[in-house]
């Protein structure tokens, strides 16, 4: 099927004229894109779009679904996340990865942001299905521990940086993991590691964070005493923790902020005022699943944020589906258009994740992968995405 045409394509960027045709070599390298009608196109029904681009999860988890109720707030799910990570056996957590995996490529994901603190999910990144750009994640939270803290992160770098592909880009770099769990030595340990790097961070997942770094009291308080950590070292700063933490980091690196369930207007503005760079990843599905609310995504598009989208793990999702999170969004906010929605969805996480040469828009010499979508503007009927090239 040399040629393809839908009722609408999306090209990543917005809509294509009525009756374009995509030509595609053999191994989907996109050839020319011509004005139709063309007699020799395949025509689908709905929708043509590029293959998505999930910018943050967490294939390690996956044997963790369904294991921590829904919502119990970001600082129990926490815990019950170090209770009961390790409650299976390495054939039942490998099982698990792979379903993962092969879910995210049978609902259409040609790039993926994940999360690792082990090397477990070198296993599936072998699989050579999709693009990765692995987020070792560095946590510590005592000062005098942060160079033991980045010294694990750093073996674990090196074991992913060791992996080639022939056919898919394979990328990694050490990242917090988040504010309440990094100590700010770490913070500037992980900075200074590689210049040229994304970092990714899980930011104002949880009011609680904010609350901690404005007065050091709350429910951050209380998971650092059950981990054993002594926080006596840490002066609260008075302000949001956004606005606490990029002071330890550099400006130059781009950054990708991931939930931003309590993210306010202040702290989009004092990101972008000192960053070269900022994308802010939504994972709709998650945010109701843990805390059973959403970011305030009118706000971000006010503040003309490069929104991209993420599913988190299987632990805080019942599904990896890309256009189940944008589903979601939709029906909390029905007047954002499918076109912004699928622009988030494919052009904004591969610029986010740095693949935008690769994936993320139907270009000539791009091999994005095609996707059809269905039943988006269809009253009472569920959106469905099949891979077609």
């Amino acid at each position: 099927m040399p040629f393809l045409t839908a009722n609408k394509i999306h090209n990543g960027h917005g809509w294509l004229p009525e009756d374009s045709v995509i030509e595609l070599s053999d191994d989907g390298t996109v050839i020319s894109i011509q004005d139709g009608p063309n007699n020799d196109a395949v025509f689908y029904e709905g929708i043509l779009s590029p293959g998505f681009v999930n910018a943050h999860c967490h294939l390690e988890l996956s044997h963790m679904k369904g294991v921590v109720p829904e919502h119990t707030r970001l600082i129990p799910f926490l815990k019950n996340i170090t209770q009961h990570r390790n409650d299976f056996t390495d054939e039942q957590k490998k099982a698990a990865r792979k379903e993962g995996y092969n879910e995210l490529v049978r609902n259409g994901v040609v790039a993926v942001g994940d999360i690792a603190n082990t090397t477990d999910s070198l296993d599936v990144r072998a699989l050579d299905k999709m693009h990765f750009y692995t987020f070792i994640e560095s946590i510590g939270f005592t000062e005098q521990n942060a160079t033991r803290s980045f010294g694990y992160a750093q073996q674990t770098y090196q074991a992913f940086a060791s992996q080639q592909s022939n056919k898919h880009l394979l990328k990694q770099a050490i990242v917090p993991h988040a504010p309440y769990s990094v100590s700010s030595a770490l913070f500037r340990l992980i900075d200074m590691h590689r210049k040229d790097v994304i970092i990714s961070i899980h930011n104002q997942e949880s009011e609680e964070e904010n609350r901690y770094y404005n007065t050091k009291e709350g429910a951050v308080t209380d998971l650092l005493l059950s981990l054993g950590i002594d926080d006596g070292f840490f002066n609260p700063t008075g302000r949001s923790s956004i606005q606490s933490y990029l002071e330890w980091m550099s400006p130059h690196h781009p950054f990708i902020f991931v939930h931003n369930t309590y993210t306010k207007r202040l702290d989009v503005q004092y990101a972008h005022s000192r960053l070269n760079e900022v994308y802010w990843c939504l994972c709709p599905n998650a945010n109701l699943y843990i805390e059973n609310t959403l970011p305030d995504i009118k706000m971000f598009i006010s503040e003309g944020a490069n929104i991209c989208i993420g599913t988190d793990s299987l632990a805080s999702n019942r599904q990896l589906c890309i256009l189940s999170e944008l589903y979601s969004i939709k029906e909390h906010y029905p007047a954002i258009d499918w076109e912004t929605l699928l622009i988030w969805a494919t052009l904004n996480g591969a610029c986010g994740l740095q693949l935008q040469d690769v994936v993320g828009s139907i270009e000539v010499g791009k091999a994005p992968g095609i996707l059809q979508l269905t039943g988006l503007d269809i009253n009472g009927v569920k959106p469905s995405v099949k891979r077609i090239a």
